[in-house]
């Protein structure tokens, strides 16, 4: 017990995500396995754990970093599809489905972290507004080239063609009769994948996710990062290498989302680029910001319960997103209320004070 008082607060903190995490996924397990959950909520398991991903990564930017990105969706993207390539690439090489689930969310977590790092040279070099709308025009470059790309398969390996013209099919691949199959069909996107997806692999992701993004933001670095959000010029002039630490979020960040999207996107048997919109970064930006920024735990809690609430609110036909909307404003005017802050700062300190005069 001495032990355990002797942590600090942020080590408690820490602990109690991993554990609440852990929690929730044997709860729901055991539920999932008594056939206690309708349809719809298994179906909404793996995406829940990708999203929560998703908001995790995304804090590591916004909330650690003190940046504003909203191309997220299009690290997402290049996840997804980068996994798929190599998940359905390797059905007929490597029999076992959990193996080449490893393998796809691997693939698109490496590939996410090189666009990262590619588009990350010139933007982490802007600052505020700047640095949204580039991160904007990246999702969007993204999300037009996945609508462009052509990918087959068959025994010579992969085909690939960009129909920029809009002429080129799958046909033009020249795949083999016998062995060929096609992946990724332009704007219709990947058909016909293997759904090996399972929301066990969903929760080691959000384990993986949360012991990286902690550990690194209790890490050197992670303080770092946490000093130049605060004061930049500060930062640097005690020789702190700005550029070099908010790539090393910005990377790491944008490898989290793509593993999240390989996921995804092997969850379902269609899927294309119009998926990771605009409307997504956005979408995941809301769950960090009602989770609070700098929460790690805040974001795993806010994308859970804004994922499912409108399924929640399905019953309510045409006004779901109406009550979505109003749910969302008093959420924000609750968690940023100054007074009910202040109470709770009160409360806090008078059972602080009470332990102590036990």
């Amino acid at each position: 017990m001495k032990k355990l008082k002797n942590l600090k607060k942020t080590t408690k903190v820490d602990f109690a995500t991993y554990i609440g995490v852990i929690l929730a996924f044997i709860i729901v397990s055991a539920l999932q396995s008594g056939g206690m959950l309708s349809r719809s909520i298994n179906g909404m398991l793996v995406p829940i754990c990708c999203y929560i991903v998703m908001a995790v990564s995304l804090n590591l930017v916004v909330g650690i970093s003190g940046e504003l990105s909203l191309g997220h969706a299009g690290f997402m993207s290049v996840g997804a599809f980068s996994g798929v390539i190599a998940a359905m690439s390797l059905q007929h090489v490597i029999s076992s489905a959990p193996l080449r689930l490893v393998i796809a969310m691997v693939v698109g977590a490496l590939f996410a972290a090189v666009a990262g790092f590619v588009v990350g040279i010139p933007v982490l070099r802007l600052r505020g507004d700047y640095l949204a709308i580039v991160t904007l025009a990246f999702g969007e470059i993204i999300k037009d080239i996945m609508n462009c790309l052509v990918v087959g398969a068959d025994k010579d390996g992969l085909h690939m063609a960009l129909n920029v013209s809009g002429q080129v099919t799958i046909n033009d691949l020249g795949l083999d009769p016998e062995t060929g199959f096609a992946i990724i069909k332009g704007a219709q996107g990947a058909t016909g994948t293997t759904k090996i997806a399972t929301f066990t692999a969903g929760f080691i992701l959000v384990m993986v996710a949360l012991i990286v993004v902690l550990n690194l933001v209790r890490s050197r670095a992670g303080r770092a990062i946490l000093a130049i959000r605060d004061n930049r010029i500060a930062a640097e002039s005690v020789g702190i290498n700005v550029t070099t630490y908010k790539m090393m979020a910005f990377v790491t960040s944008a490898a989290l989302a793509g593993a999240a999207g390989a996921l995804y996107s092997m969850n379902y048997s269609n899927m294309a680029a119009s998926k990771f919109d605009f409307n997504t970064s956005i979408l995941v930006l809301v769950y960090v910001v009602l989770g609070g920024l700098g929460r790690i735990w805040g974001s795993v809690i806010a994308a859970t319960i804004l994922y499912v609430l409108p399924e929640a609110l399905r019953e309510f036909a045409d006004y779901r997103m109406l009550v979505y909307a109003v749910v969302l404003i008093l959420v924000m005017l609750f968690t940023n209320n100054p007074k009910l802050k202040q109470f709770f700062n009160q409360f806090k300190t008078h059972n602080l004070r009470g332990k102590e005069a036990e």
